[in-house]
């Protein structure tokens, strides 16, 4: 007896170890290899990783020759070409080049403040705007609420930099410019602009403040995509209802383009420091067609964007 138990429990520990190496009689599948090691626990890993920003605006950077051949005496340090709409690019000089951008910087400012402070809503002249230093409104009235959109005026056509650190100050959860700028450089993150950092909202420091020609093209296409924007930079001045003697507000916008009335001009943005030089990204529509230009440090930036944009609408005919 003793015996056959030994030989049935050997029988049975030799079906058990024929089981282990069969797939035929598994309940789990197996999977293909991909080459790739399986992916760790995420418990002992922390969270997955956010998916890679995509941009309003996507360019075509590699794999094209640029339609538009031009040839500047004194040509901009760097510079782009592009479609607004499909982001094919028609002629660039260094656009991934990072360099100071001056005022160009409330294009994000803007587009931080929209996102985060509605339409109607008002803003307090503080005591730190009213400190500002270069360009601004300069004659915000201490401690006033002022409407957003007048503010925002005031942002985009002077270049204010008393209504950026107002601006800035209204829209921060802590109310700090430098809560503020943090804002600033998680939309440039989520917008996928990897040249792009700032110091400040107004663009008056240069240091720790850069972009590139790639980026600024993306967040132009973004401030043309919110209307609250698009409407602003559109115009060659602006009459606005104020609380100062008169009652009213008078500014001006410095872009070229629409200074000289160029046809099909839908704005944007300039900027100025001795670090940055002369800044513009602009937009102009015809024939059915939105192309954009940035031109960072250029020596005359005005005539430089009417000479791409004429070559870029001839080009697409």
């Amino acid at each position: 007896m003793r015996a056959v138990a030994r030989n049935t429990a050997l029988l049975i520990a030799l079906l058990l170890v024929a089981g282990c190496g069969s797939s035929g009689s598994s309940t789990e599948t197996s999977k293909p290899d991909s080459g790739a090691p399986d992916a760790p626990l995420q418990s002992a890993n922390g969270p997955v990783a956010p998916a890679a920003a995509t941009s309003p605006l996507t360019l075509a950077l590699t794999g094209t020759q640029d339609l538009v051949s031009i040839r500047f005496g004194k040509p901009p340090r760097s510079g782009l070409l592009f479609d607004l709409d499909t982001g094919k690019v028609l002629w660039r000089k260094d656009p991934t080049r990072i360099l100071p951008i001056a005022s160009v910087t409330k294009m994000m400012t803007g587009l931080v403040v929209t996102d985060r402070v509605p339409d109607g809503s008002k803003v307090r002249v503080t005591k730190e705007a009213l400190a500002y230093q270069g360009s601004g409104v300069g004659v915000l009235p201490k401690n006033k609420w002022i409407g957003v959109s007048a503010m925002l005026y005031g942002l985009l056509l002077p270049s204010g930099n008393d209504a950026a650190i107002a601006l800035a100050q209204r829209a921060s959860p802590d109310h700090t410019v430098p809560g503020f700028v943090g804002l600033m450089n998680q939309r440039a993150a989520a917008m996928g602009l990897a040249c792009t950092r700032y110091s400040t909202p107004s663009g008056f420091t240069d240091r720790g403040n850069h972009s590139c020609a790639a980026d600024l093209a993306v967040e132009a296409r973004a401030v043309l995509d919110e209307p609250r924007l698009a409407r602003i930079v559109s115009r060659r001045q602006a009459v606005l209802p104020f609380p100062i003697k008169g009652g009213k507000l008078y500014l001006y916008n410095h872009n070229p383009l629409l200074k000289t009335n160029y046809a099909g001009t839908l704005g944007i943005k300039t900027g100025f420091t001795d670090a940055a030089g002369m800044c513009l990204v602009a937009a102009v529509k015809r024939n059915g067609h939105r192309l954009g230009v940035v031109l960072l440090h250029s020596p005359n930036p005005g005539d430089q964007a009417k000479k791409l944009f004429e070559r870029g609408f001839t080009a697409l005919g």
